[in-house]
């Protein structure tokens, strides 16, 4: 099978379970992409809803990996924590992943398209409320579907520019993967397109002068044999950053960094690049910040963990870190 594009293309069955009563239920697939939920629902007037994203990798000899499952169980759970719903066990959420991606094995895309399955669980409230309160009901949901590249080229430059806007306040929601972070860069991400540009990249929301990261994906940056990558409390934990960190530093010999960057520091990059689950990584020709343009040339090392995380993902070469697991 191959699929063009990250979108939707379909799946065969959604995984359901339903939290009431202080327990959540057992449960169960299903073959409809629908349910019902209140029109009063929390989810949908108070924002209540987190998520996460993870892929399934069909291997050269036709096995069927998932990549670093447990790091998106304990991700999903830092998120309700946040938001005040209940968790979903560990054993649970790993328990779900791998029933929805064996109900769905036959769309997993060929190894040769480097498609790949992408699982979206998630969790919103659902019980009927007028107040501003927590629910008391949730749904923790998983779909499937196969997907393509999320840029349109895949490994190919993307160009950037800076927004006056922000995806997150200082000590707001900017470190969960919550919907509400999401609903905020789909205006400034429609600006920077009508200008031109691929996405708009976020400064620090305190002081517009540090990079924090673009919508959907961390920022990672090459100097020498420097791996440097921003560090701040509105930036989302991303697996895949934290897996090339590890990539860097064990495969490469290079030196990890985590620390704020000042946007006037751009310029003394070698490589810059996009990172997360949907994008792998994208690397960046240009960066325009109030007039001023800062342009990448070389994607070398950026390249080199391409390849790497991809081999392990899609199972081409052994890793040591216990990463990737058969479904």
């Amino acid at each position: 099978m191959k699929v063009e594009g990250f979108k939707y293309h379909g799946t065969n069955k959604v995984y359901y379970a339903y939290y009431k009563d202080g327990k959540w239920d057992e449960g169960k697939l299903d073959s409809s992409l629908h349910f019902e939920i209140s029109a009063m629902a929390v989810a949908l007037h108070y924002g209540q809803s987190v998520f996460e994203g993870l892929k399934a990798y069909r291997a050269k000899d036709g096995r069927t990996l998932l990549f670093r499952p447990d790091a998106n169980a304990k991700r999903l759970q830092n998120s309700c924590e946040r938001l005040l719903m209940p968790k979903v066990p560990v054993e649970m959420f790993l328990d779900a992943v791998h029933k929805v991606v064996e109900a769905n094995k036959d769309l997993v895309p060929s190894y040769e398209s480097k498609g790949t399955l992408y699982i979206r669980p998630f969790v919103i409230g659902t019980e009927t409320v007028m107040g501003v309160r927590s629910s008391n009901e949730f749904l923790f949901c998983i779909v499937a579907t196969p997907v393509g590249n999320y840029f349109k080229d895949g490994f190919k430059p993307i160009d950037l520019t800076t927004t006056p806007y922000d995806r997150a306040a200082p000590n707001g929601l900017g470190h969960v993967k919550s919907g509400a972070n999401y609903a905020a860069s789909l205006y400034p991400k429609h600006l920077a397109k009508q200008q031109g540009f691929d996405d708009c990249l976020y400064l620090d929301p305190k002081t517009h002068t540090k990079v924090d990261e673009t919508g959907a994906t961390n920022i990672i940056a090459i100097k020498d044999n420097m791996f440097i990558t921003p560090q701040s409390k509105s930036i989302l934990p991303s697996i895949t950053n934290n897996s090339l960190q590890t990539i860097a530093e064990k495969m490469l010999g290079m030196e990890v960094i985590r620390r704020a960057i000042d946007v006037t520091e751009l310029s003394t990059f070698d490589e810059v690049g996009a990172c997360g689950t949907a994008a792998v990584i994208t690397p960046i020709s240009k960066i325009h910040d109030n007039g001023v343009n800062y342009e990448f040339k070389s994607y070398e090392k950026l390249h080199k963990l391409y390849d790497l995380i991809q081999s392990i993902q899609f199972g081409d070469i052994k890793e040591d870190f216990g990463w990737v697991i058969e479904v």
